[in-house]
């Protein structure tokens, strides 16, 4: 296949995915929207004018050097951003920093949407890889990308960011997972065509959860084991901090040492857990 037949497939699916999703993507330059992508975040992470995920001065300066930023809209209004920027060049990688979609469209669909979109503009400009982090403590969002985009794990980040003041994260550490999103790949090319990456494996449970809702440590020796996470880390933070903070220090021991001890996470079951081949 061509690289220009590959980059218009890539285009064919990502447009598929924004009219099923019923908004408009395109990229973004003007001072105005650059600025509401900053409101959006605020609002989204509820970070407040002090302590924004992003300024609009610097995602002006990203797009005039040549990096990703595009925005969702709806009816005129902006209900998704994502941005990202250029790794080492001889990668021929893109890092993608933050991509937030407003409650308002949520379940339809548009951050799908937007990350197909991304992989089109990064095929179209020899980009053969996206990276970008996500807190494993969030079911959502390990399905979404392990399975929803199949993307693939490369590393655990133990406090990544360091503390963030935002109701999002709270207090609580900010682990991360760095996944891999390799465009090219077939499990990712069907992904974007509507055929998830499934996995499931009847293997020992490394971690799991307690009937009171918290983690459970196993004696698990297979090759392959399973590592859960709770339904909701997000409310548990609000009605358990303690708790959801004895979540952040279990998934570390468990999933981290699996991951750096070279385990490789072959994606995520909906029933919420982690297949990990060591």
């Amino acid at each position: 296949m061509t690289d220009l037949i590959r980059v218009d497939a890539a285009y064919a699916v990502a447009e598929a995915a924004t009219r099923a999703s019923g908004v408009d993507i395109r990229l973004l330059d003007s001072i105005d929207e650059l600025e509401a992508v900053r409101r959006l975040y605020e609002r989204i992470w509820r970070t407040g004018e002090n302590n924004p995920p992003v300024t609009a001065d610097l995602l002006r300066a990203m797009e005039k050097a040549g990096s990703y930023v595009s925005g969702a809209f709806e009816d005129g209004e902006m209900v998704g951003a994502c941005f990202g920027f250029f790794s080492p060049p001889a990668r021929e990688a893109l890092h993608s920093h933050i991509a937030g979609v407003s409650s308002r469209v949520q379940g339809r669909h548009v951050g799908f949407a937007l990350k197909l979109h991304q992989r089109a503009w990064a095929l179209s400009r020899g980009v053969r890889e996206v990276t970008w982090t996500f807190d494993p403590l969030i079911r959502r969002n390990a399905w979404f990308n392990l399975g929803k985009l199949a993307a693939d794990v490369d590393e655990y980040l133990a406090n990544f960011y360091g503390p963030m003041d935002d109701d999002i994260n709270r207090s609580d550490d900010t682990d991360r997972v760095m996944v891999r999103w390799m465009l090219e790949a077939p499990a990712v090319k069907a992904a974007c065509t509507g055929t998830p990456r499934l996995v499931k494996a009847d293997a020992a449970a490394a971690l799991s959860v307690s009937p009171a809702g918290g983690p459970v440590a196993g004696r698990a020796f297979g090759r392959t084991v399973r590592v859960a996470v709770p339904g909701d880390i997000e409310a548990m933070r609000d009605s358990d901090p303690a708790r959801a903070a004895v979540w952040r220090r279990a998934l570390r021991d468990v999933l981290g040492e699996l991951i750096s001890a070279g385990g490789r996470v072959r994606g995520f079951d909906r029933a919420g857990w982690y297949i990990v081949d060591r």
